[in-house]
């Protein structure tokens, strides 16, 4: 029997909208390797919170054989597993071109 699909919010605190990607960085350990998730993000969160997980990362202490990659941010979909999701850099980095989009409520705290 399947498992029924369920919604995927922002991870920013407040915020209501279903995540649209994953902030998240390859790490192995040498035999081992997966995506570290930093948070799960909707367009409007996005920003702020993979400048979140930049600095997450660069205090991140690592064990004898581990490796940790910059963060990056990926797009979800449904059903897809880490190795499927599509790396989004044109989303990445100070030049990156971001639609402006104004939160729906002005009071709301989360972090848009």
């Amino acid at each position: 029997m399947p498992m029924p699909h369920y919604p995927v919010s922002c991870s920013a605190p407040g915020c209501p909208q279903p995540a649209a990607f994953k902030v998240a960085a390859r790490w192995n350990d040498g035999i081992t390797h997966e995506l570290k998730t930093y948070s799960l993000a909707c367009l409007n969160c996005l920003g702020t919170l993979f400048a979140s997980a930049l600095v997450k990362s660069a205090a991140c202490r690592l064990a004898p054989g581990e490796a940790l990659e910059t963060p990056g941010i990926y797009e979800l979909h449904r059903g897809g597993r880490d190795k499927t999701l599509k790396r989004r850099a044109d989303l990445e980095g100070p030049s990156a071109r971001r639609p402006e989009v104004e939160c729906p409520d002005s009071s709301d705290p989360h972090p848009c």
